[in-house]
């Protein structure tokens, strides 16, 4: 039985790996093995963050509609249950929009929110 060897498959592997950790510092980009670790750990940073990611975002819209509400004299918990009160149907990223770029509608939903006490 002849030999088999493996250097076309094992060039292309490395080739993705190292193709992937381009645009990184020193060795990190051309040798291998540095490579494939700094490409792996990239990896878990990535997904990890991809759920932090989310938490984030949903604490800067709380901030977001906090501040909108601090303008009209309300706390944002108050806000929060006046708005399961009016039943009104809209997410923190759209509240947040509205409070950071529409005032004046932000500040109808408020109003309904301050009658409805």
């Amino acid at each position: 039985m002849s030999r088999v060897k493996s250097g076309v498959i094992t060039k292309a592997r490395h080739k993705k790996v190292l193709k992937q950790a381009k645009g990184y510092f020193g060795r990190r980009k051309n040798t291998f093995r540095i490579a494939n670790q700094a490409v792996e750990k990239a990896g878990q940073y990535s997904y990890r963050d991809r759920k932090v990611k989310k938490r984030a975002f949903r604490s800067l819209w709380i901030q977001r509609i906090n501040a909108g509400c601090r303008l009209h004299g309300l706390k944002y918990s108050s806000f929060v249950n006046g708005l399961k009160k009016i039943n009104l149907g809209l997410n923190r990223k759209v509240i947040a929009d509205l409070a950071a770029n529409d005032p004046n509608i932000f500040k109808k939903i408020v109003d309904q929110i301050q009658d409805k006490k």
